[in-house]
């Protein structure tokens, strides 16, 4: 049995929720290509995220990342991962909507932690406390998650392909998105 993607589904939530991983995993499963907004980005300046960050800024890299993701919406159906900011952007939200489908990964605080507490490629956490930082950030952001149209809860026990699968059973109750063949 197979499926067929009709729409691109865009990984929203925070960083460390597993946008990338599961979604490379998804893709898989799904045989459809995986798409990550950041590597591109990265790719287009030819430096990483965070060097954008430290030159250019936040406002520079959010018309970047606006940009990329709306390029993207336009290529042929398949999974996209996002960096955590992107889906605060109004305009990023109402493309996702209207090309897309979002679907939340919903991880709670002390996961996200545990997963990107010992990595230091994150700009948003280069702060004297990341910790008080990534809280802020959860407290701020869950609220715009909670707009995708779909959610799937992680769990520190699901592996990747546990969440894939989670996301697959999401996406299914949408056949305007996704349908078995």
């Amino acid at each position: 049995m197979g499926y067929r993607l009709k729409k691109t589904v865009v990984l929203v939530g925070m960083m460390g929720a597993g946008k990338s991983a599961v979604g490379r995993t998804l893709a898989d499963l799904l045989a459809v290509p995986f798409l990550d907004s950041d590597a591109e980005i990265e790719k287009a300046a030819n430096m990483s995220v965070a060097e954008i960050f430290a030159r250019d800024g936040e406002p520079f890299f959010r018309d970047k990342e606006a940009q990329v993701i709306s390029r993207l919406l336009v290529e042929a159906p398949g999974i996209l991962s996002t960096g955590g900011g992107a889906y605060m952007q109004e305009a990023n939200r109402a493309a996702i909507h209207e090309r897309g489908v979002a679907v939340w990964l919903d991880a709670d605080l002390d996961l996200l932690w545990t997963r990107v507490r010992h990595r230091d490629t994150r700009p948003l956490l280069r702060t004297p406390n990341p910790r008080a930082t990534l809280s802020e950030l959860y407290r701020k952001r869950v609220p715009i998650y909670a707009l995708a149209e779909l959610s799937v809860k992680a769990a520190p026990a699901y592996s990747l392909h546990d969440m894939a699968r989670r996301v697959i059973k999401a996406l299914l109750t949408r056949p305007d998105v996704l349908e078995k063949t």
